[in-house]
């Protein structure tokens, strides 16, 4: 043991470390685990050596080196987590990162001389690939690549959490804060951001960046800001992708991702791309029907109901007044309206396929064409502006309210200053017809 008690003979026990004296035990075990982490970091010895250089024991190391439990009930924190990788701690890594086994093959090929595209060839994977991961991970030390060496590098990489690249207080949180105020979008901020910082990469921005300095980095009274400044006005991201989800209709759906080639090229006309249009509260609605090659549009008129029943009467009706050549497929959204498909897939001979969940780009004909009926059909009707000089209806309720004045009761609803000005001619005639002109109206003083 390096560390013993000593009694220097007046009664106060003195705790000694490697010839150093502690007043209380506490201190004199900072020192041991402080000497412990040295001799990691700096001498290179494993955990073995470095507890009895220290006099303790393996457990006492590693729960050093890992943190433990306490009598109070809170863990204290580990003295060091440099050394945890894959080398210590196996977990799971994406097949698209080289795994051990793959650097092995490396290390032993370089060693025959092998070139690069030859070891490639034989791991199946890209030229970069092989070229980047001898350039990041060979030992500095030796020049040597050695694979071993290799996987903790790259292990140590990987380790999360990550310090944010658009941090605040940095020079990039305060461009991105300026597109914003700009109201540009996350991708026009991080194309600007390229353009005027060509050759300094800490000042480029991928838009996956941006969204996370916005909706991660805000808090209070600046995510209120950031969310004004989005074009969408959105406090946060809206969920994507649907794994998981249970059908959403009775009979199968087929998805879009089975739908055939032919249909992408916009080659072959007869495509047709589906869509349903809301009115105010979902009371109506206009159902849009797009073909992809000529963009020939049909409104599908929906006078008694827009529930799957008169959706699909309605679209079986249009589809066979036109010729059997232009009806080959039908691309719609997940929407309830179209619950029936079956019929319509049999009915007209035409194949229904369907979108993935939250995805309209997948049908970007029909969502463009949508705008222009929009113009005509809004979805809520705005009230129309009076002609100047008379009362507007319909005031909100947090407008100023009307006068109070009994003379004023008929103009309740009026705007303020045209009641006051009213009442100012009203009181000049009733003047002007007694004759009684020594009288002056009080607002004219």
């Amino acid at each position: 043991m390096t560390a013993s008690h000593h009694d220097d003979g007046t009664g106060t026990g003195r705790w000694v470390f490697q010839g150093h004296g502690y007043p209380t035990r506490k201190a004199m075990c900072e020192a041991r685990r402080a000497e412990y982490v040295r001799l990691l970091a700096e001498e290179g010895v494993n955990f073995t050596q470095a507890a009895h250089a220290v006099g303790v024991s393996k457990r006492t190391g590693k729960a050093w080196r890992n943190g433990r439990a306490r009598a109070t009930g809170r863990n204290e924190r580990p003295s060091v987590d440099w050394y945890r990788s894959t080398m210590d701690k196996p977990r799971k890594i994406h097949a698209r990162y080289l795994g051990q086994e793959e650097r092995i093959l490396i290390a032993d090929r370089l060693r025959l001389g092998d070139g690069i595209r030859a070891i490639a060839r034989l791991l199946d994977r890209n030229p970069a690939t092989v070229s980047r991961e001898i350039r990041r991970n060979t030992n500095p030390l030796t020049g040597c690549y050695e694979p071993y060496h290799a996987q903790q590098s790259s292990a140590d990489r990987l380790k999360r959490p990550r310090p944010r690249k658009a941090g605040p207080g940095t020079r990039l949180w305060r461009e991105i804060l300026a597109g914003l105020g700009r109201h540009w979008s996350p991708e026009q901020i991080g194309n600007r951001l390229r353009h005027d910082f060509p050759d300094n990469e800490d000042m480029h921005a991928s838009v996956e960046t941006i969204y996370q300095a916005i909706y991660v980095q805000g808090k209070g009274e600046l995510k209120a800001e950031l969310k004004r400044a989005m074009r969408q006005g959105r406090a946060q991201r809206k969920p994507r992708g649907g794994a998981g989800r249970r059908p959403r209709f009775r009979d199968p759906m087929v998805m879009i991702s089975d739908r055939p080639a032919e249909v992408e090229d916009r080659a072959v006309p007869g495509h047709w791309e589906g869509d349903l249009i809301t009115g105010s509260a979902n009371r109506s609605a206009i159902g849009t029907l797009v073909e992809r090659a000529t963009r020939f549009t049909i409104l599908l008129h929906l006078p008694d109901g827009h529930d799957a029943e008169h959706v699909q009467r309605a679209i079986i009706d249009k589809m066979a007044s036109l010729p059997e050549l232009p009806r080959n497929s039908l691309t719609w959204d997940q929407g309830a309206e179209l619950a029936l498909h079956k019929r319509i897939t049999t009915a007209p001979d035409m194949q229904v396929y369907f979108c993935d969940p939250h995805s309209p780009w997948r049908r970007g004909s029909n969502e463009n064409t949508n705008g222009l009926p929009r113009r005509y059909f809004p979805q809520r009707h705005r009230p129309i502006r009076p002609p100047g000089g008379l009362p507007r209806r319909g005031r909100r309720g947090t407008q100023r309210p009307a006068t109070q004045d009994p003379r004023l009761h008929e103009t309740k609803r009026e705007d303020h200053r045209t009641a006051r000005r009213r009442v100012i001619a009203s009181t000049t005639d009733n003047v002007a017809m007694e004759g009684r002109s020594n009288l002056r109206c009080c607002n004219h003083r």
